[in-house]
C-alpha cells in the first residue's frame, strides 16, 4: 500500500499547488491512497463545499482535520455528511459535528486512518489524547492491519511522546498543525513511520503561509492585526509512505518538498 500525505493546505495559493502538482506526484510515487489535511482550505480557517470539492476532484481521497475543523458553518455540514470522507479530531467531544476516524477500503486492503488533536499550548478543550489513541488502536487493531494518525499538535514533545506509546501498534503518526517541517521523520524499529510535523502546502516567502508584513506588524507593535494569506510560489510539504499489506508495517517513508510557482 502506498500512501502520499500533504502537510496543512493553506487556502487558496496551497490548493491551486496541490492540484498543480498531483499529476506529478501521482506519476513518480504510484499511490493507492491520497490524504491532505484540509483544517485551512478555506482562506486559511476550516473548510467548505466549493474547497472540498475542488481537492476531491484533483484526486484527494480523504481530508483530514484539526483545531480549525469547526471554523466555517458549510464545513460542520460537511463533516456530518458520513458520505464524505471528511474527519476531524476524535478527542473533541462527542456532540461536536463530524467523526474522528474512517474506514477505507483501498486495492482490496482496509486502512483505518484517525485523527487526533493535542492539549499543550491548544485552546480548546479536548479530552486526553494518549488515552483516546490507545482506547481507539484496542477497538481497531483487529480491523485493519494498516492504521494511519493524523496528530495534529502544537509541542514537539508532546508530538514525539505520543509516537512513543503507539509505536509499533499503528502504520503511521503524521503530525500536521504547525506548518513547518521537522527533521526527525524515520521508520522506526517496529515499523511505524513518524514525523512531528509533515509541513503545509502554503506561500513559501511568509509566516506559516499568512502575509509575513502582518505578522511583523502584529510583533512589533504588539497589537492584533487581521491576518490575510499571502500570495507567491508555494511550498509543498508531503510525505510517501510504503506500507506492507500484511503486517501494516511501514518499509519505506520518502519525505516530499517541491517549489510550485
Amino acid at each position: 500500500m502506498k500512501i502520499l500525505f500533504f502537510g496543512d493546505v493553506i487556502g487558496r495559493p496551497g490548493r491551486e499547488a496541490v492540484k498543480k502538482i498531483l499529476p506529478k506526484l501521482k506519476e513518480k510515487f504510484q499511490p493507492n491512497l491520497i490524504i491532505i489535511n484540509g483544517e485551512n482550505l478555506a482562506h486559511g480557517t476550516g473548510l467548505s463545499s466549493k474547497t472540498t470539492k475542488e481537492m476531491f476532484d484533483a484526486g484527494v481521497n480523504l481530508i483530514t482535520g484539526g483545531n480549525h475543523s469547526f471554523k466555517n458553518e458549510d464545513g460542520l455540514k460537511l463533516l456530518d455528511n458520513p458520505q464524505t470522507p471528511i474527519i476531524r479530531p476524535l478527542n473533541y467531544p462527542s456532540n461536536m459535528p463530524g467523526r474522528g476516524s474512517i474506514k477505507l477500503e483501498v486495492m482490496n486492503q482496509s486502512v483505518i486512518v484517525f485523527n487526533l488533536v493535542g492539549q499543550a499550548f491548544m485552546k480548546d478543550d479536548v479530552a486526553n489524547p494518549f488515552k483516546a489513541a490507545q482506547e481507539f488502536i484496542r477497538e481497531n487493531s483487529k480491523s485493519s492491519k494498516i492504521i494511519i494518525l493524523d496528530w495534529h499538535a502544537e509541542a514537539t514533545s508532546e508530538k514525539i511522546a505520543m509516537g512513543k506509546l503507539v509505536d509499533g501498534q499503528i502504520s503511521a503518526v503524521f503530525g500536521t498543525h504547525t506548518h513547518v517541517p521537522t527533521a526527525d521523520w524515520e521508520i522506526t524499529k517496529k515499523g511505524t513511520a513518524f514525523v512531528s510535523d509533515v509541513g503545509m502546502c502554503g506561500v513559501k516567502d511568509s509566516v506559516i503561509g499568512v502575509e509575513k508584513t502582518l505578522i511583523l506588524k502584529h510583533f512589533l507593535e504588539e497589537e492584533p492585526v487581521k491576518f490575510e494569506l499571502a500570495q507567491g510560489d508555494v511550498v509543498i510539504n508531503a510525505v510517501s509512505l510504503t506500507v506492507d499489506d500484511k503486517n501494516g508495517k511501514a518499509i519505506k517513508f520518502e519525505k516530499i518538498n517541491e517549489l510550485v510557482s
